[in-house]
């Protein structure tokens, strides 16, 4: 026999404060959480904050995709859940916001820089290749 075996997602807090608990808050409450910088970023750019979840919970209503430019917004508890297309400087890059984001700025998680695989050298590029043909 089989036995189902329910696994549950242990309770998130973020410095002793339950989710539900940060989502009611302001931002500028849930800036007095945060770690010195980002809290003074918070602080400094909170209408901006403000500004972009308005935006992005009608373009939820609309079932439209949530994109921006704005990679130095700080994630805070009303985004989570939200996916969001963030600008890498090429094309946007979907992010699925996650409890474990608040505190990090958007950019953060759009790389700018892709990976690069290098291929084996060419005829000609190493000592040992020098004399070979170009066939």
């Amino acid at each position: 026999m089989v036995e189902e075996v329910e696994i549950k997602k242990k309770d998130f807090k973020y410095r002793g404060i339950e989710l539900e608990d940060l989502k009611k808050l302001d931002v500028r409450e849930v800036a007095k959480y945060l770690k010195s910088g980002k809290r003074r970023i918070v602080l400094r750019q909170f209408q901006k904050i403000e500004d972009f979840m308005n935006r992005a919970k009608e373009k939820v209503e609309k079932n439209k995709p949530i994109k921006t430019h704005l990679r130095d917004i700080v994630i805070v508890p009303g985004m989570i859940g939200l996916r969001i297309h963030v600008h890498n400087g090429k094309g946007f890059t979907a992010v699925n916001i996650e409890e474990d984001m608040i505190g990090h700025s958007l950019g953060e998680f759009a790389l700018t820089r892709a990976r690069i695989k290098h291929s084996k050298a060419g005829v000609g590029a190493t000592k040992g290749s020098m004399h070979k043909s170009k066939k």
